[in-house]
């Protein structure tokens, strides 16, 4: 595969299980706090992880990473950590098909703080396709 194929397969697959989890979130958490849901989905996903690191032979000493990877895996880490605390009590509170959508705001967020952030820059026509999820996600939140 070239590198624009392998990126978009992967982009694929990652939006598809992204979908899942809010079915599947939206139905584990019916009786359970969000918050101890969280931390379960967490614990899980750690352990799974920690198999496929070992299985495929990719583990490698964390002490010897570079203090630049530590600190912005912690601050992706705490965003994440609030992102889930915060989608689970959405879901729990609201409908899938109304959360998820506003949640995916964040591309909308992603594409403006990757151009103030990290210097990439947008043609017109991709910010006319961030303008566009922007009315897509206000169209489906405001929906009664």
């Amino acid at each position: 595969m070239t590198a624009n194929v392998t990126w978009l397969f992967w982009a694929i697959l990652s939006a598809f299980f992204a979908a899942l989890t809010a079915i599947f979130a939206k139905v584990g958490i019916e009786e359970v706090d969000p918050d101890l849901a969280t931390l379960l989905r967490t614990a899980i996903v750690f352990v799974l992880l920690g198999v496929l690191i070992v299985a495929a032979g990719k583990w490698q000493n964390p002490a010897s990473l570079p203090r630049k990877t530590w600190i912005f895996l912690t601050l992706s880490a705490v965003a994440t950590g609030a992102s889930w605390l915060c989608y689970f009590r959405a879901l729990q509170l609201g409908n899938a098909s109304q959360v998820a959508p506003v949640d995916k705001f964040s591309l909308v967020l992603v594409a403006v703080f990757a151009v103030l952030f990290l210097g990439e820059h947008l043609t017109t026509q991709q910010w006319l396709g961030i303008t566009l999820v922007a009315a897509g996600v206000l169209t489906l939140a405001l929906a009664r």
